[in-house]
């Protein structure tokens, strides 16, 4: 009987030395909601106030004659400033009324890739041109050698009778 007492008395001890308190288990459940608060902030909120705050920066920098694309695709030029919030652009012959928080980007930052694709249609058609020049310089006389090549023979179906 005296080792079991000696037994309980060692596991009770054991038990109670491994477990946090309340405090600590709660200060470490708030630390773990700060962080992820944190997390959070970083990743989601903050980048989406910075395109907010260059957007609200592109609208106000708007003046009359510049190049815009609509949220619904229309590119027009603004012909008139109506308001704080309304403008009058012109797409084409027609003339529209539209919201300044309508305007989704000014067309020269819409299109930027289409401007690297004409610069590399630009060099290539550079190149072309050089090469043709080489091809031409070539005395006319002389033509490359043919290329030789083997014809394969075809392939024959063995049978066998039985």
């Amino acid at each position: 009987m005296f080792i079991s007492q000696a037994l309980a008395q060692t596991m009770e001890n054991a038990a109670g030395a491994g477990e946090a308190s309340a405090g600590e288990a709660f200060l470490l459940n708030m630390l773990l909601i700060g962080i992820l608060v944190i997390l959070f902030y970083m990743l989601m909120i903050r980048p989406q106030q910075k395109r907010m705050r260059s957007h609200q920066e592109m609208l106000s920098h708007l003046g009359k004659g510049s190049k815009v694309v609509t949220q619904g695709g229309l590119v027009g030029t603004i012909d008139k400033i109506m308001s704080d919030t309304e403008l009058l652009i012109k797409v084409g012959d027609v003339k529209l009324l539209v919201l300044r928080s309508s305007i989704m980007s000014t067309y020269d930052e819409a299109l930027p890739a289409e401007k690297q694709d004409a610069e590399l249609a630009k060099k290539t058609a550079d190149e072309m041109d050089e090469t043709e020049k080489k091809a031409s310089a070539r005395p006319k006389g002389k033509k490359a050698p043919a290329k030789k090549t083997a014809a394969k023979k075809a392939a024959t179906k063995k049978t066998t009778k039985k």
